[in-house]
Order: C-alpha cells, then sequence, then structure tokens
C-alpha cells in the first residue's frame, strides 16, 4: 500500500509539472507576435505618405475624378489635371501639376499643416499657392477642398476663379 501512495504521489507531481508547462503555452505564443516592425511612423509621416505614397504619388481627373467650383461642376475645364506629390526625404516635399488653367503653379514645395496634418499648403504665385487646402483621403480617392478668396485687387483672371473648390482624384496607376 505505501508503494502505491508515493507511486500516486509521483504521477501527481509529475502531472502538476505538465500542467503548469501547458499552462505556459500561450504566454509564449503571444510574446513572439510580429508587432515590432522596427520603429513607429508618426502621424505626419502617414499623412505625408497618403499624399505622395512612399516617393511620389500622381492624382489625376481622368478616370472618374471631379471638380466644382461653388457646387457647380468643372470637370470638363479640368479634364487634364494632375497633380504629383514627392517625397523626398531630406531633400524635401515637391509637387507638379499640369492642367490646372492657372489655379495652381505648374511646380514647388508643400507642406502639411494643423495639429492633425488634414491641411495641404503649396508654394508658388497662382490663386491655390500658400493657402490651407483641407483633404482627406476616400477611399482610395483624394479630395482637395480650398477657398480662392476675392482679392483687393486682382485682374479678370483671379477674379474668374474666385470661390470654393472641390478636387475629387484618382490615383494615376
Amino acid at each position: 500500500m505505501l508503494n502505491f501512495t508515493i507511486l500516486i504521489s509521483n504521477v501527481m507531481k509529475h502531472l502538476a509539472k505538465i500542467f503548469f508547462l501547458l499552462g505556459l503555452i500561450p504566454f509564449v505564443f503571444l510574446s513572439c507576435s510580429n508587432d515590432d516592425d522596427g520603429p513607429q511612423k508618426t502621424a505626419e509621416e502617414i499623412a505625408i505618405e497618403a499624399l505622395a505614397g512612399t516617393s511620389e504619388q500622381t492624382w489625376t481627373i481622368s478616370g472618374g475624378g471631379s471638380v466644382s467650383r461653388d457646387g457647380t461642376s468643372l470637370t470638363n475645364n479640368y479634364a487634364d489635371f494632375e497633380i504629383r506629390f514627392r517625397n523626398r526625404g531630406s531633400a524635401g516635399l515637391n509637387y507638379e501639376t499640369t492642367g490646372s488653367g492657372g489655379l495652381f503653379d505648374p511646380s514647388g514645395s508643400w507642406s502639411l499643416e494643423g495639429e492633425n496634418y488634414n491641411r495641404l499648403r503649396l508654394s508658388g504665385i497662382q490663386p491655390v499657392a500658400n493657402r490651407d487646402i483641407t483633404y482627406s483621403k476616400q477611399g482610395g480617392d483624394l479630395r482637395l477642398e480650398f477657398t480662392v478668396p476675392n482679392p483687393s485687387s486682382a485682374s479678370a483672371r483671379v477674379e474668374a476663379l474666385v470661390g470654393f473648390y472641390v478636387f475629387t482624384l484618382k490615383p494615376k496607376p
């Protein structure tokens, strides 16, 4: 009877060790996750990638984009519009446009503004330059909203461009 009691005691000790080890397995797998992919991106880096991808991204009207001013469609006037945002790292953030009808400069630099980096600012001398452009991503599209104000002394060309604009752009493959 004593041998049987010792045998049972030894089996119980081994079972306790096995259950203890089995209990540790979930912790081992949880600690081996792939969450550590290097340094986390800042909010500004994420916003830059939304516009320029990892190095550059072209956005266009063609393929289903649209333009409106004060609620009236101007898509046909800007059918060839494209804007390319470039992220050159330490060399800066640059843009190029085509088909802008004098609304945007052909090229320049860009920056992000606001606490959430949700506003864009383009350098240049054309009516959109140096103004806040609110941008948002809607699915795969880029939406730009801005106002060209009525300047106190402006040419007839600038006065013809005054209004609230909404550009909905498609990514160019």
